[in-house]
């Protein structure tokens, strides 16, 4: 029995679609469904592929929610043994943090593989296409396994990805170590070694309520006076509270918002601290530290130590 790849939708540009082709953003996300987009590609003709559209949203407004649905899905899909692969379309404005929390919760050494665009389907010169198309290769290569993204033809570990651009197509990039794997022409070639899952399990996203996980920046004269405020909404919601905040350089805050954060946590509010830099770990300090994560894959690892 040849096994098959599942293609899940959720929307994004690469299923956008604007009033004209030169129009870039001023798009729907979206638009179209993942089997219109698959439809398009007549290399995909004849190999063993499903499509199922899970949401068609774009991706600022992901929502846990659609999480929960995306994760469960997944994790039902992978315990198949029909199912070779998975591959997800998705925008890319929440892409890191949508793979990131695959990476910590998904339970399968099978390849999850995220793919999105920078310009809408009906745009003059589309990414999304060669974009799928990289993914299904790459999800169908011997010896790939976990969570990855793919865009542009690079491969990126889903605890790394970053997006560093706001509009141009090789928008995304993994700092401190770069891509994992390149794909050329239908072909992967590997540069490190693939990831192993978290496998912390999807049950977890089945727990409530959910926490509140708020962000605060440290810059010029922040006072910390968002923190209480914060503490008081959680308080009357009923709902843990967590708070990422991203300082400057190493992590480094203010007296005043150090001083906040540190009366939070000794109040029970569990913190974590990154850097507002686009490279590089946060080490020492007197609060936790999220490693090298992004400001928001720090979020997603609060919310599930929380769930």
């Amino acid at each position: 029995m040849e096994r098959t790849v599942l293609i899940l939708g959720t929307g994004g540009t690469i299923a956008g679609v604007s009033a004209t082709p030169d129009d870039l953003v001023g798009y729907r996300a979206g638009a179209l469904g993942v089997e219109e987009l698959a439809q398009a590609l007549p290399e995909l003709s004849g190999l063993p592929l499903s499509f199922e559209q899970l949401a068609s949203i774009d991706s600022k407004d992901m929502d846990f929610v659609t999480w929960q649905r995306l994760a469960t899905r997944i994790q039902q899909a992978v315990t198949d043994e029909a199912t070779e692969a998975v591959v997800i379309t998705h925008g890319t404005d929440t892409l890191e943090e949508t793979a990131y929390l695959l990476h910590r919760v998904l339970d399968t050494p099978k390849p999850v593989i995220l793919t999105a665009a920078m310009r809408p389907a009906s745009s003059r010169s589309p990414d999304g296409p060669q974009n799928l198309l990289d993914a299904i290769s790459l999800a169908r290569s011997a010896g790939v396994q976990g969570v990855l993204v793919s865009l542009h033809g690079k491969v990126h570990a889903a605890d790394r990805v970053r997006k560093v651009h706001t509009y141009r197509v090789d928008a995304f990039d993994s700092p401190d170590g770069g891509p994992l794997a390149f794909v050329e022409n239908g072909c992967v070639r590997s540069l490190a070694p693939w990831p192993t899952p978290s496998g912390l399990g999807i049950k977890r996203l089945m727990r409530s309520p959910w926490p509140r996980i708020e962000f605060l920046t440290n810059c010029v004269d922040a006072d910390g006076a968002l923190v209480p405020l914060l503490q008081e909404l959680a308080e009357r919601e009923a709902r843990p509270l967590g708070l990422v905040v991203a300082g400057t350089g190493n992590g480094t805050l203010s007296t005043a918002l150090e001083a906040a954060l540190m009366r939070a946590q000794s109040q029970g509010v569990a913190v974590l601290r990154c850097s507002r830099c686009a490279a590089g770990p946060v080490l020492g300090g007197e609060l936790p530290s999220a490693g090298s994560l992004s400001a928001p894959q720090a979020r997603v690892e609060l919310l599930l130590q929380l769930l």
